[in-house]
């Protein structure tokens, strides 16, 4: 909502000393969003002066029509003769009153103007367009043309209101009341404890049987209806220039007198109103809901079908407009443009079909019905904008006289005795509420007095003593109960006056061993050097084809959603990767090809048998069993962790040459989440949809006795790379992170460390090739027994020659040391050998040499 400061002043007597920063620093303490104060016509330097075209002369021999213009400017430019000026523009004519800018002024944006010769002519000064003054749209996109009665000389920056302070509200949408002056106007008033002249406090005669015809068949969608007619309207009656500026001002385009008007009342009272030519109405008018099949030309010239919960206004023939979202072309104005084009160029004048006689419609509708007609249509204007929001329905009476004050003001007109109003019988709202309620919620001592003042200032009606009845005003319909009377008060005393006070949480509660493993495996890959890239949980099927998943893998049954955000993604993820996998392909897309990027987040698995959730109460806290019954029809949702990389993983510099990432990185990031969670994991050679059957690692852990498969890690397929248009040797892990933490000791385990020296043995076994390393490792971790404190493969060697055809060596380095004593050599040794014993037994491994 755009608000001019000088419109503003109208209703409070604002301090002549205040600026329009001043009254948004008011407002933002208040609690109303001020985003910005523009100053119109910052920069703006005269002479600016009103001039008449005295003589046009066409010059013909540009590639464009340029003419050159005398006009006069009375004494304004210090001779009295005419001023000569060249001008593009073409919808003005000799004797029209215009624009004039002269020598030395400086226009908004810096522009100084000189004389300066163009096109074979010395043009002194120009003539001035709406855009140039920074007017705003005047719908002409050409020259000004000021009514015949200006005066010529006078200062046009004074006569255009060409400097003031417009402040752009974004209003909530529980602050209807707040898109209309009145409203801001109001706020304003309360905010510097001044008295405020409301312009809806105006005599409006009573309703009498001569108004007319309006039959209201749906009163729930609308429980007012004011019509006022008035007639003899002159069809040559123009916008005044204050009202042009101040539509203007708040953002809309003047077009034309009577429809100026309605706009004008409804940015100032925030009452919708709508005119009907009454010629081109038939019979009575009606509001109902549409049938369903029924058409109507809006006024934006669409045919528009019909939906059976439109609310519609009718005559005799259907539907003449859609209710509090725009009137129908079968009943439009037709009126005089604004402003005039004629002979010059402009379009001709139809005086004899112009309207002299309208009726005006003031009424108030359904929020919820008007904002879905317009959602449905896809039709928001400024009318639905304020019906959606909340519109004081006691205004309608007064917005209708106002306007009807206007057009005989204006338009000559003469307004007839007849005044309609249909009302739907309706109390007050009334909330009841404890005095100190707003003390309990603000956690502030406001007092009795504090708490009925403010709910004064607001409009409100308050009675009581300690139990307040407080009747709400028409224009707050979001007053609902009495919390939002104590967030009046609160902000009306100022949110910044609130005094700062930190939660005691109660002892005992905390992050749960969960959270805590999920924020120490972050720190971790963090540290590791990767970076995270959360991911929305939305994929498509055809994601699954492109990872190269078999057509049976259970990966592939989804949970759909009924309304997806985006119909190419319609499925809950099943697995971490396709989002990561793109975060990555975006990112190197972008230039980023060195990546590291890893996701701890839920994925979403359907159950086996399928059922629907019931609804749970909203009155109390759902019981155990309503809760457990409705985690037993939802997807199962555990955490997994994965990790994506591409380019180098280490860098290339004085240091040292760099590598670039590879499956084994992919495998240790498993193996720093595992470290993190405490649990034994095992890395065996796998195979499985996406990654490269000979680059994949499955990675496992022991429940119950048992191996069990939770995740995978390696370089991903070609075929992979290529669909997705990955980085080549692209390596990615996943791996379900709730598993690891059921069989991990989460418990932070310090290093121990021993005052003994350690005994070092290097062992080298030959085995088959097939045979994984993770098991001759096994095997020697058992067969060392407790002494072992570590052991490291260091070197696979492999030659037909020296160990034979099939064979490979494994290396390892066996760290032995006792808590209590230094080792001998013997007992180093005879660990040693029962470890290569049992690594033999085993796995047929046998030393090498």
């Amino acid at each position: 909502m755009r608000v001019p400061l000088s419109w503003l002043r109208e209703y409070v007597d604002l301090p002549a000393t205040e600026t329009g920063r001043d009254v948004q620093a008011k407002l933002i303490s208040a609690g109303l969003e001020v985003e910005t104060v523009e100053q119109l016509g910052d920069g703006l330097k005269g002479p600016l002066v009103v001039g008449q075209v005295l003589t046009i002369e066409e010059l013909t021999e540009f590639k464009k029509p340029i003419r050159f213009c005398t006009v006069d400017v009375g004494q304004a430019n210090g001779t009295g003769e005419p001023q000569e000026l060249i001008c593009g523009a073409r919808n003005f004519q000799v004797g029209d009153k215009v624009v004039v800018v002269l020598p030395g002024a400086v226009l908004p944006g810096g522009f100084a103007i000189s004389a300066r010769k163009t096109y074979g002519r010395t043009s002194h000064g120009m003539i001035c367009s709406s855009g140039e003054l920074g007017m705003g749209d005047d719908g002409t996109h050409g020259i000004i043309v000021l009514p015949p009665e200006t005066e010529v000389g006078k200062d046009a920056i004074e006569l255009l209101e060409l400097v003031d302070e417009v402040l752009d509200i974004a209003v909530t949408a529980n602050r209807g009341d707040c898109l209309s002056i009145r409203g801001v106007a109001r706020e304003t008033a309360i905010a510097y404890g001044l008295p405020l002249r409301d312009p809806a406090l105006i005599d409006v005669p009573g309703p009498n049987a001569y108004g007319y015809p309006v039959q209201v068949s749906d009163p729930i969608g609308c429980d007012r209806f004011t019509a006022r007619t008035v007639t003899g309207l002159s069809p040559e009656a123009r916008s005044p220039i204050w009202l042009q500026r101040r539509l203007q001002k708040v953002g809309m385009r003047p077009i034309s007198l009577a429809v100026d008007i309605t706009n004008y009342v409804m940015m100032e009272l925030g009452q919708p109103l709508h005119a009907y030519d009454r010629n081109l109405v038939q019979g009575t008018i009606g509001v109902r809901r549409a049938e369903e099949g029924e058409k109507l030309v809006t006024l934006d010239g669409v045919e528009r079908k019909l939906h059976a919960e439109d609310l519609v206004i009718t005559d005799e023939r259907g539907p003449i407009g859609l209710a509090g979202v725009m009137g129908g072309a079968n009943t439009e104005i037709a009126d005089l443009p604004q402003p005039r084009m004629d002979s010059a160029g402009g379009t001709p004048i139809d005086l004899e079909n112009a309207s002299t006689e309208v009726v005006i419609e003031a009424a108030h509708f359904d929020q919820v019905a008007i904002a879905r007609t317009a959602r449905r249509h896809k039709l928001s204007s400024e009318a639905s904008r304020r019906f959606e929001r909340g519109v004081d329905p006691a205004a309608a009476a007064a917005a209708a006289q106002r306007t009807v004050d206007l057009l005989v003001l204006l338009a000559g007109g003469t307004a007839e005795a007849g005044v309609t109003e249909v009302v739907a019988p309706s109390a007050p709202h009334t909330i009841t509420a404890p005095a100190d309620h707003p003390d309990k919620v603000a956690g502030v001592e406001y007092g009795r007095e504090t708490v009925v003042r403010r709910l004064q200032e607001i409009g409100c009606d308050v009675y009581g003593q300690d139990e307040l009845i407080v009747t709400v005003p028409s224009w707050r319909p979001d007053l609902l109960e009495p919390n939002d009377l104590a967030e009046e008060v609160i902000r009306l005393e100022g949110y910044e006056n609130l005094p700062s006070t930190l939660p005691k949480p109660p002892s005992g509660r905390g992050l749960t061993h969960r959270q805590r493993l999920h924020r120490r495996v972050g720190r971790a890959l963090a540290g590791a050097g990767y970076v995270e890239a959360p991911n929305y949980p939305f994929v498509s099927e055809q994601v699954f084809d492109q990872l190269g998943l078999a057509a049976d893998d259970p990966a592939r049954r989804v949970v759909k959603l009924v309304n997806p955000l985006n119909d190419e993604e319609p499925a809950l993820r099943t697995s971490l990767l396709p989002g990561l996998l793109g975060a990555l392909r975006r990112n190197d897309g972008r230039g980023s090809h060195d990546l590291a990027l890893f996701e701890t987040g839920l994925v979403f698995q359907p159950r086996e048998e399928r059922g629907a959730a019931g609804h749970l109460p909203v009155d109390r806290r759902p019981t155990d069993e309503e809760l457990t019954a409705l985690d037993a029809v939802l997807p199962q949702q555990p955490r997994h962790v994965a990790v994506v990389l591409a380019g180098a993983r280490e860098q290339a510099g004085w240091w040292g040459g760099g590598r670039p990432a590879g499956w084994a990185d992919a495998v240790e990031a498993a193996r720093v989440v595992a470290g993190e969670a405490g649990a034994a994991l095992i890395v065996r050679a796998g195979q499985y949809g996406p990654w490269h059957p000979g680059r994949c690692a499955a990675l496992a852990i022991t429940v119950d006795g048992a191996e069990q498969v939770i995740g995978h890690a390696g370089e991903l397929h070609p075929r992979v790379l290529k669909a997705l248009g990955l980085p080549a040797r692209t390596c990615a892990m996943e791996l379900d992170l709730d598993a690891l933490e059921q069989v991990g000791d989460g418990a932070p385990q310090a290093p121990s460390i021993s005052t003994f020296p350690v005994a070092t043995q290097d062992v080298a076994l030959v085995v088959d090739k097939p045979v994984p390393a993770a098991d001759v490792e096994a095997a020697l971790r058992d067969g060392a027994g407790e002494l072992l404190e570590g052991i490291r493969l260091f070197d696979v060697y492999e030659n037909e020659e020296q160990l034979g055809d099939g064979k490979k060596s494994l290396a390892y380095a066996l760290r032995f040391r006792a808590g209590d004593r230094t080792l001998t050599v013997e007992e180093a040794s005879a660990a040693r050998d029962a470890a290569v014993a049992l690594a033999g037994e085993r796995t047929g491994a046998v030393l090498r040499g």
